[in-house]
């Protein structure tokens, strides 16, 4: 198990945008593994190359036992929007309400290098937008909604 550097905010490379991965290589193999690893030791739900200080159009999402990597992602459809509380491991200690789809559908590589696209809804939508937000120089904090103080969330319906 290899852990990676959470950077935080202040850290430059959180806002800058990511590049292209052009070949899947052993070491972008490698970078996705420590991502993962990092990922649940910090009790994240997904980690974007950024946050671990690589330049590099990847992100990772680990929901209810599956673990999904996305490499080069475009976002091609959404639908839909619903108000919901997101935090970062990016930036410790914050929450905020953020309006998203409820719906996306996204293109990108697998760890293998093949395309795939793949359709969310709610929660996973959410993370895919939040860890596709990392790869433009963009945090959760950039997007927060005021809300009444006893704002509740919508029930997740599928």
């Amino acid at each position: 198990m290899a852990l990676r550097n959470v950077r935080t905010v202040g850290d430059d490379v959180l806002r800058k945008i990511a590049k292209p991965v052009t070949e899947i290589t052993p070491r972008i193999r490698t970078l996705i593994k420590d991502m993962f690893d990092t990922m649940a030791h910090e009790d994240g739900v997904g980690l974007a190359a950024p946050q671990v200080g690589i330049l590099k159009r990847i992100f990772v999402i680990g929901l209810e036992e599956k673990k999904y990597v996305f490499i080069n992602p475009e976002i091609i459809e959404m639908e839909g929007e619903y108000l919901d509380y997101e935090g970062c491991l990016s930036v410790p200690g914050e929450s905020g309400v953020v309006k998203r789809p409820r719906y996306v559908k996204v293109r990108a590589l697998n760890e293998e290098g093949e395309e795939f696209t793949l359709e969310a809804s709610m929660l996973l939508a959410r993370a895919i937008c939040h860890e596709n937000d990392h790869l433009n120089g963009s945090l959760f904090t950039d997007k927060l909604e005021d809300v009444p103080e006893d704002f509740e969330p919508e029930e997740e319906t599928v």
